[in-house]
């Protein structure tokens, strides 16, 4: 490290920098480009997972992510080893909805605080508290919205989609999935970082609480729902043995069944599965046993 920023360190090593050589022409910040958030974005969703720390978390990824803009908002090193100090602070949400928007926010937050500072505006420039504070308060409820919908939806529409790739033994069953979940979730994460650079820490409040994302959200679940459906009819093989002849007329239980409503069985397997986890918990193992045990018992007495 360079005597010139270890003058501004106390001895618990934290960064405190002279604002007022921000004033100086030769430290103007640059403007913040499509391209600067392009790059901030990548890094960050490229990188995201690498340096895990249990102290920091994601924060030294979410500091790498964001180096390119913040050089170009602050040409003092003093300054720039400040802002890497506080983005290196404990930092933990999920890669896409949360690290995307906050990306985003982040950087407009920094941007305003550079131009500030660097107008001479010490009183109105965004103070270093509430970058951090946002950063705080916003990973947590993101990371919700985030995982529910990328984790427990969005793979799965993938999954469901590739899936008789799959089934007929074909190894782009299981890469293809992998695919088109990255470059979907890397499409529609830079469309979160541009949306927090331009909304500041409106962003938030517009993933959720914003008419048009609840819209998203609410399709993106109605379309995981009938992928599911999809799935549980195709794959899900589940029928009745049952036939009986009355007055020298057989009657088929199965033919019954799809004459009412095709892959019946199928959906209620489904269902039974489903109350027993809403009821006891998302114990998979269990339910798998129960699930198992109790169609061994219906085939063994000729139900099924």
């Amino acid at each position: 490290m360079s005597e010139y920023i270890e003058q501004f360190m106390d001895e618990e090593g934290t960064i405190t920098a002279d604002t007022s050589v921000m004033t100086k022409p030769e430290n103007a910040p640059e403007p913040i480009t499509n391209k600067d958030l392009l790059k901030s974005w990548f890094r960050w969703w490229w990188a995201n997972e690498v340096p895990h720390t249990y102290d920091r978390m994601l924060a030294p990824a979410f500091c790498f992510g964001k180096i390119p803009a913040l050089k170009n908002l602050y040409k003092d090193k003093a300054m720039l080893a400040e802002a890497f100090q506080r983005h290196l602070m404990f930092f933990n949400t999920q890669a896409v909805w949360g690290g995307g928007t906050l990306t985003g926010v982040s950087i407009s937050l920094e941007e305003a605080r550079a131009k500030a500072l660097h107008e001479g505006k010490l009183e109105e420039a965004v103070d270093v508290s509430m970058i951090n504070n946002t950063k705080i308060g916003l990973m947590g409820p993101l990371a919700g919205i985030g995982d529910a919908i990328d984790s427990g939806t969005v793979q799965y529409i993938f999954i469901a989609i590739f899936l008789p790739f799959a089934k007929s033994g074909s190894g782009l069953g299981a890469l293809l999935p992998f695919l088109c979940f990255a470059l979907s979730t890397f499409i529609y994460g830079f469309f979160f970082t541009k949306m927090g650079y331009s909304l500041g820490r409106g962003a938030a409040k517009e993933i959720m609480t914003g008419a048009k994302m609840k819209s998203v959200i609410n399709a993106l679940g109605v379309l995981g729902l009938f992928m599911m459906g999809i799935m549980a009819a195709q794959y899900v093989d589940v029928s009745s043995a049952l036939e009986f002849t009355i007055n020298q007329k057989e009657f088929v239980i199965q033919d019954i069944l799809d004459s009412i409503l095709p892959g019946l069985l199928p959906l209620l397997t489904v269902l039974a599965l489903y109350l027993f986890f809403d009821k006891k918990g998302l114990k998979i193992t269990k339910g798998m046993i129960v699930l198992t045990v109790s169609l061994i018992i219906l085939a063994a007495i000729g139900i099924l």
